[in-house]
């Protein structure tokens, strides 16, 4: 079973940081791209960053420059680094995984829980 668990939302103010970790479990995870997603009220869940087994990384327009997806493949472990958040920034915050759970296993996708991220004065 994958396990997908995100930690490190809170409450931040404008101008602040927060660095979210997501633990994955049940997937290889080295042949895995790893992404962090967002939701807003009223919203359709957006992407934010990806990232490859090799390390190449895509962002979305509106936070490039102010996030910095990275991974831990030792560890099975995904990160997001944000600064300078803005009150826009406030979302519910997802990991993902596409990958297999298994060596000839199809690739799937899988999702946390979500960890909330609230950016305000």
């Amino acid at each position: 079973q994958v396990q997908l668990v995100e930690s490190g939302g809170g409450l931040v103010q404008p101008g602040g940081s927060l660095r979210l970790s997501c633990a994955a479990s049940g997937i290889i995870f080295t042949r895995s791209v790893m992404g962090w997603y967002r939701q807003s009220p009223g919203k359709q869940r957006e992407l934010v960053a990806t990232i490859t087994s090799g390390g190449s990384t895509n962002y979305v327009d509106s936070m490039k420059g102010r996030v910095t997806i990275s991974r831990d493949n030792a560890k099975n472990m995904v990160y997001l680094q944000m600064n300078n958040l803005l009150t826009e920034d406030t979302a519910v915050y997802y990991c993902n995984a596409r990958g297999p759970r298994s060596l000839f296993a199809a690739t799937g996708d899988y999702w946390g829980p979500g960890t909330q991220v609230t950016v305000s004065s």
